[in-house]
């Protein structure tokens, strides 16, 4: 009879062991979903980082396609500056170019005057991008963040016979033949780089 009570209960060492391998078996599974979710956060923020890269891209490249310059009106022109932040290269782009209605119940000219240059705010750099309105009323310089945790943007233009690092319509008197844009972003520990060509095709006004 007191055989048979002993073999119906567990020991304390056997709770013990068991509450151990439950604890190590919790440890691993939370381990293993909070990896799945840092895996998820992580590709998710590579497809974002992805798509306003390329929308970015795409969006200069349209851009350029429609550059416009004039010799005579100094606020139509093409405009690229070689800079750099230590050691990276920061070019400044500025040219006029058509632009599409914007849909706003506002008078717009269809002609705006764009600027992309590199800012840097607690040590992160970012690509912003200032547009206005060049026959407007309104004057004002709208500043859009276009580009977030950018390494580098180099803006390049291709003059028949090579590529330089500045232009200037005032000087050179006329478009350049191709623009190539590079732009280096990190991806995981590793500076990957990214470029898109275009050329001017509208003229001037």
């Amino acid at each position: 009879m007191s055989g048979t009570s002993r073999n119906n209960g567990f020991t304390l060492l056997e709770v013990l062991i068991a509450v151990v391998l439950l604890g190590i078996l919790s440890t691993a599974l939370y381990g293993s979903y909070f990896g799945v979710l840092q895996a998820r956060e992580r590709v998710s923020a590579g497809m974002e980082s992805r798509r306003e890269l390329g929308a970015t891209l795409d969006l200069i490249r349209r851009e350029v396609s429609s550059a416009q310059f004039n010799l005579t009106d100094k606020r139509l022109r093409f405009m690229v500056e070689d800079r750099d932040n230590f050691g990276a290269p920061s070019s400044v782009l500025e040219l006029t170019t058509l632009a599409p209605p914007s849909g706003q119940a506002i008078k717009e000219s269809g002609v705006i005057a764009v600027t992309y240059r590199m800012a840097e705010k607690h040590a992160k750099r970012s690509l912003t991008r200032h547009e206005r309105d060049l026959f407007s009323e309104d004057q004002a310089l709208y500043a859009y963040p276009q580009m977030e945790r950018i390494n580098s943007f180099l803006v390049e233009c291709y003059d028949g016979t090579k590529w330089v690092k500045s232009w200037d319509t005032a000087i050179n008197r006329t478009l350049p033949k191709g623009v190539r844009v590079t732009v280096q972003v990190e991806e995981e520990g590793t500076l990957v780089a990214f470029t898109m060509l275009s050329a001017p095709r509208v003229g001037s006004l």
